[in-house]
């Protein structure tokens, strides 16, 4: 769903893929994570690795405990001291037994906590609303680290980038995670423990980039991008061959093309495409209504004349900066497929590709968002060659728009946002089994477009990180907040289903807790900047899930829908001080619906104690009801202590008297006298 982002401007970043490497003696004794001002889970045994010469003992301690291990084959050890209560500053040292040494020093014991997701999460805290007046203090018992962002296709023992364990002071602070901050720091407050808090995030990601490949497989319907992400990860040429082909069974048999008349077929024709304007750019800004607010697909073709010498040349191709991701043929061969918010396009071209005369140049977009298309100055688009010549594309540049009806082709899974396991291999994998207190989960605007898969998909990762992390891993999950255009009759929403998504995959897991953002996003913004009051809100379920205060007001939850006779009666849990309409007598947003979303209507409603009555209209009967069903919906239904419920949609089921009431009206059949 997301595609430019706050951060396009100055984080935008081609990702490299890496395979994992054997641990070495070159690295250091103690794993990159174990540094100077880091901090340890309390009250859980304490997992320190690292690598060393193979077969070498090592011994590891701090304050008055020491555990030993010995390096495997590939110099790689694990020790696990014992579990020890929050304190600090301790120095953490490792040694073996060839003499090599190395101490980390000013470690705390305490919470630690992992955020995740995209976007949201990512959003630094100097970009939130009222940074510039509410600068942080230096606090030394708050401890900041983000993970680069970075991907693999396979699980790394390692960071690609190194980490680095900072105190949180007024030059920390505003370039780290707002949300992961003021949750840390809201959270202190009550639970007086040294707080480490540990980013790792990546703009736009859909979630299964954040699955590992046995937790994909296990969940179904994604073993064909796997298998083609081990043979990429094995041999490149051969991934981007066999992911070619599957690329063109799908263009042809989802837009319905003839073999011959493909668009990357050079021997099609394009009499019928349009002519992009000179200088290409954002089709969004070429004055054309059909492009205006297009997200989706779009075709362009050009042409470029070589000679003999030119084509007989190691040669690259060029595509200038690109939003967002691009499937590119030449002469007919596929390419290559890349992922990046505005970024530069560098294909090098396999011997053979080129031919003299006229070679065709065929280029998919997706883009998803805004600033889409082929970006940037015209000179940078050309057929780089060996000898430091080139030859320019041009503006000779046509395009045909892929109606939005044929769907989405399959995304790469050596994709940054949309692939398979990328982003946990290089981000995840390598803080395992470092012990964390729980985890903060700020995702889902990415997987709008799919909320059906999303509540498989958010437990199968629940559930996959536990098995890294530990089983009594607790996760605090942040529900989507509005987004886009308030409502004027009730709808289809992809946002709300991507919601209740979340609702019932949490409501499923004894061991999650839901922070609900509905009243704090931005209608017309994808990064609501009130991340302040999202950390309050995570903070709030932490204390009442993880820290067990049941005084903790965490907002009001549907529990059950109920039909009364005339009336449908939704009842709702965890309220503090009653329930409240904002801005009016009784509360708006809620709907009753029969079998299809034409039956849905807006519903009177009115309070009473701990529920709400909704009115059921004359010869009509629901059989569920929705409550802020939309991607911007206005929602006035809040508890005494401020926090809003959440979206829901529940069915209905019915009370006792109401059954006996449609028993009794039911036809009779007569029965005829016998004679």
């Amino acid at each position: 769903m997301e595609a430019i982002r706050y951060a396009a401007a100055t984080f935008l970043c081609a990702f490299a893929i890496s395979i994992a490497m054997p641990a070495s003696a070159q690295e250091p004794l103690l794993n990159v994570i174990f540094q100077d001002h880091a901090v340890l889970q309390r009250d859980k045994p304490i997992h320190v690795w690292g690598s060393a010469s193979p077969g070498a003992k090592v011994t590891v301690s701090i304050a008055q405990t020491s555990a030993q291990a010995q390096a495997d084959s590939t110099g790689h050890w694990e020790a696990t001291l014992p579990a020890m209560q929050a304190g600090g500053p301790y120095t953490l040292a490792a040694s073996t037994d060839s003499g090599a040494s190395e101490k980390v020093n000013d470690v705390l014991v305490g919470d630690v906590w992992l955020c995740s997701g995209q976007s949201n999460m990512v959003l630094a805290q100097k970009y939130t609303l009222d940074a510039s007046v509410t600068s942080p203090a230096t606090d030394n018992t708050v401890r900041l680290m983000t993970v680069d962002a970075n991907t693999s296709a396979a699980p790394l023992a390692t960071f690609p980038v190194p980490v680095k364990w900072q105190v949180a002071s007024p030059t920390t602070v505003p370039d780290f995670s707002g949300a992961c901050y003021y949750f840390g720091h809201d959270l202190q407050r009550t639970e007086h423990v040294p707080m480490g808090l540990v980013v790792s995030a990546w703009n736009g990601a859909n979630i299964t980039t954040f699955m590992s490949d046995a937790a994909l497989r296990k969940i179904g319907g994604y073993d064909g991008g796997l298998d083609a992400l081990k043979l990429y990860a094995a041999d490149p040429k051969a991934g981007i061959k066999h992911w070619g082909s599957v690329l063109e069974g799908w263009w042809r048999e989802h837009q319905k093309l003839q073999v011959g008349a493909e668009p990357w077929n050079p021997s099609s024709h394009v009499v019928d495409w349009q002519t992009a304007p000179a200088g290409l750019g954002d089709w969004m800004s070429w004055g054309l209504p059909a492009l205006a607010h297009f997200t989706g697909n779009v075709w362009f073709r050009t042409t470029v004349t070589l000679t003999a010498a030119q084509a007989a040349q190691d040669a690259e191709l060029a595509l200038g900066n690109l939003n967002e991701e691009d499937e590119t043929w030449v002469n007919g061969t596929f390419i290559g497929d890349t992922f990046g918010y505005g970024t530069a396009r560098l294909y090098k071209l396999p011997a053979g590709t080129l031919h003299k005369g006229e070679n065709h140049i065929a280029v998919n977009i997706l883009c998803t968002y805004r600033g889409c298309g082929l970006l940037g100055p015209a000179e940078n688009r050309a057929i780089r060659f060996k000898d430091g010549t080139a030859a320019a594309l041009g503006n000779a540049w046509r395009y045909q728009i892929v109606p939005t009806t044929v769907g989405q082709a399959p995304r790469a899974p050596w994709g940054a946002v949309a692939g398979l396991g990328m982003v946990y291999n290089a981000m995840i994998a390598p803080l395992t089994p470092y012990a964390f207190r729980g985890v903060a989960w700020y995702q889902g605007e990415s997987n709008t477009g799919e909320p059906n898969e999303y509540r498989d998909l958010l437990s199968g990762m629940m559930t996959d990180w536990r098995a890294k992390f530990g089983s009594d891993l607790p996760f605090l999950i942040v529900q989507l907040p509005d987004y886009g255009p308030a409502p004027v009759k009730p709808e289809t929403s992809s946002w709300a289903e991507l919601r209740e998504a979340q609702r019932a995959a949490v409501a499923a897991d004894t061991n999650a807790a839901l922070a609900v953002t509905i009243d704090i996003g931005a209608h017309y913004g994808l990064h609501p900047a009130n991340k302040e009051e999202v950390g309050r809100r995570l903070a709030l379920a932490a204390r009442r899930l993880v820290y067990k205060e049941t005084d903790v007001a965490v907002g009001p939850t549907a529990v059950r829908a109920i039909r009364h006779l005339n009336s449908v009666i939704v009842n709702f849990a965890n309220i503090d001080k009653g329930l409240v309409a904002y801005d009016a007598g009784e509360p708006i947003g809620f709907e009753l619906c029969g079998p299809t979303q034409a039956s849905c209507r807006y519903a009177t409603a009115r309070i009473h104690a701990d529920a709400v009555w909704l009115a059921i209209p004359i010869k009509f009967s629901p059989t569920h009801v929705r409550y802020c069903w939309a991607d911007g919906p206005i929602c006035t239904l809040f508890d005494g202590a401020r926090l809003p419920a959440g979206p829901f949609d529940l069915p209905i089921e019915q009370s006792r008297t109401t059954k006996m009431k449609q028993h009794h009206a039911r036809p009779r059949k007569s029965r005829a006298r016998s004679r």
